[in-house]
């Protein structure tokens, strides 16, 4: 069955959106009250942000008009989110292992999605990724990052998607550079 397109608006998170992305992310931040800060903190920062540290982290970041994201808009409706920085805002990227650098590059990294429920299994996420590209394309940002999940059957939770699924990235022109598992990749596109 093919999938009907659905027209998204994106925006970058500022604080005049703000609103946008907080009706977007709902009480629970998200997921578990992440609000997008899971590869920014040392693990236990993080934890010990739960419940309301991680997103006022996340305002003081987006009032510094600090790259964020996007946010993917219906109607002017929020029902997307696509986390986009440069790498070294990361911090867990910076001294990841399993996705440690592979060169010198200035590259943006995409980290993570959210997709309101009512809109999971649309096809969004592709979405969200070209809208991540064409923005990349006129901010003129040389190479695009990510490191999505490869899924290991059609039933994976949802929990386990967040960072994107390889087929999307590759259906967007996104290449495999590194992989050093069979459920994560690390993945590149050159603008």
């Amino acid at each position: 069955m093919k999938q009907q397109r659905i027209e998204l608006q994106f925006d970058s998170l500022t604080s005049s959106n703000w609103q946008q992305f907080e009706t977007l992310m709902g009480e629970k931040g998200g997921c578990g009250h992440c609000w997008c800060m899971f590869f920014r903190l040392p693990y236990k920062n993080f934890q010990e942000n739960k419940p309301d540290g991680n997103k006022k982290m996340m305002k003081e970041l987006v009032n510094k008009s600090q790259p964020q994201g996007l946010i993917a808009s219906l109607n002017k409706q929020p029902v997307g989110w696509i986390a986009l920085a440069p790498r070294e805002d990361y911090m867990k990227l910076e001294n990841s292992r399993v996705f440690k650098r592979i060169d010198d590059k200035p590259v943006w990294s995409i980290t993570c999605f959210f997709i309101k429920k009512e809109f999971r299994r649309m096809g969004l996420s592709q979405q969200l990724i070209k809208g991540a590209v064409d923005f990349a394309k006129k901010k003129r940002i040389k190479t695009l990052e990510a490191y999505p999940a490869i899924p290991y059957n059609e039933k994976v939770p949802h929990a386990f998607l967040w960072v994107g699924v390889l087929s999307s990235f590759v259906k967007n022109g996104f290449k495999i550079v590194q992989q050093h598992s069979k459920s994560r990749a690390m993945v590149r596109i050159d603008l």
